[in-house]
């Protein structure tokens, strides 16, 4: 169990660094969730966990049908930036 919330939290870390670092700009779409966990070998239960890791540090925007967006700068929550 340990490791999945380890796995989760490592890759909610990796992908809040890159949106930080500007590899994602605000209003760019993010993976699917298939995508992602194909990506990360994970199951999507895991990156639904990222999802909400990012949305809680105001990183990312859901759109429920749309899928889910890097928010804009000011949105963003500190500490996390």
């Amino acid at each position: 169990m340990r490791r999945n919330w380890l796995t989760y939290e490592q890759i909610a870390n990796e992908m809040s660094a890159r949106i930080i670092e500007g590899e994602c700009q605000p209003g760019e779409r993010l993976p699917s969730k298939t995508e992602l966990a194909q990506l990360y070998s994970v199951s999507a239960a895991t990156i639904e966990k990222v999802h909400i890791v990012l949305r809680e540090r105001g990183l990312v925007i859901g759109r429920p049908g749309r899928g889910v967006y890097v928010a804009r700068r000011d949105e963003w929550r500190y500490p996390y930036v």
